[in-house]
């Protein structure tokens, strides 16, 4: 059920994202927005059902297969989407997109995020599945299980390793790159999901957690926001 409902997913994102692409040619802005925004719903909502399939047996073989499999799904059906708020930051920083556009995407970004996790938690509160019974009674369940600071070192690190990942895929075929970054991700995952998640991304970590930003907003601010941002700051400054 869990990977119907994902597949689902991903499946009417791709009837928007065509629509939006037919119809919305002419109003870029628009466009632009809603683009971003389907394309970030349909990651936000896939790992949200994702987060609750950890603790499946075998463990951790089929939460990582899953988490391989639907990122190469969302590497070639969300071809020319970030997704991700630090992945907008490069363009801004190097010119490549006005200030207007980048903040555009990085509002479609968040508002992507709360839309996936009302939706999700709509579904979850129908408890079809197993994994949705009790779901919602969770509250804050927090991935940071080490402190703020080797938190913070960790998403640092693993924002760091996947953004200069990605510069240096550019080159590779991208019938390949996508397994690469799959492969890469995983790999994070399977390093330091158990400490902190392995987020990094800020929108992605306040649509998973967000009762926890709003019960401690400055630590998990810090961890899952500034944290990947600087990561890729560092990236833009070394090259």
């Amino acid at each position: 059920s869990s990977l119907l409902l994902m597949s689902g997913v991903v499946v009417t994102v791709g009837l928007c994202r065509r629509l939006a692409r037919r119809r919305l040619r002419s109003r870029p802005l628009l466009f632009a927005f809603l683009v971003e925004m389907f394309s970030t719903f349909q990651i936000c909502a896939c790992t949200n059902e994702l987060s609750l399939l950890g603790n499946v047996e075998p463990k951790p073989h089929t939460a990582l297969t899953l988490t391989y499999g639907f990122t190469v799904l969302h590497g070639l059906t969300l071809a020319g989407s970030t997704c991700n708020p630090c992945g907008t930051l490069q363009p801004m920083w190097g010119g490549g997109t006005s200030l207007r556009m980048g903040g555009l995407k990085i509002a479609a970004q968040f508002v992507a995020a709360v839309l996936a996790r009302v939706f999700m938690h709509f579904i979850w509160s129908l408890e079809m599945t197993e994994p949705h019974l009790g779901a919602l009674s969770q509250g804050c369940s927090s991935p940071m299980q080490t402190t703020e600071m080797q938190a913070f070192c960790i998403e640092l690190l693993f924002s760091v390793v996947f953004q200069l990942a990605v510069l240096r895929a550019e080159s590779v075929n991208p019938k390949y790159r996508v397994h690469l970054i799959a492969l890469l991700i995983t790999m994070l995952v399977y390093a330091g999901g158990n400490l902190t998640g392995a987020i990094f991304n800020p929108a992605l970590a306040f649509s998973l957690h967000a009762d926890c930003f709003y019960d401690k907003f400055l630590n998990y601010s810090l961890v899952y926001w500034i944290a990947p941002c600087l990561g890729k700051f560092l990236i833009l400054y070394v090259f």
